[in-house]
């Protein structure tokens, strides 16, 4: 199986959840801290993780339905 890692530009973020929502192994999640607009942005829960032990496919559904172009993913 593939194996993938998404960054999320915080800023950019307006927490409407799409990634969210659409992440088939749930691991995207609304962040407790606020960006400068004002909104939880969501964050990658494998981010600190090494590449060997995470789960993300890199299947690319969280950047595609993200309407502020927020998530940028990379596939190894």
């Amino acid at each position: 199986m593939p194996k993938g890692f998404i960054e999320i530009e915080s800023e950019l973020c307006k927490d409407c959840k799409l990634c969210i929502s659409i992440c088939p192994l749930k691991l995207i999640e609304s962040s407790n801290r606020m960006n400068q607009k004002g909104y939880h942005p969501a964050y990658f829960t494998e981010k600190d993780l090494k590449e060997e032990d995470r789960r993300c496919t890199g299947c690319s559904l969280c950047a595609i339905s993200c309407p502020e172009i927020a998530v940028e993913v990379f596939r190894a």
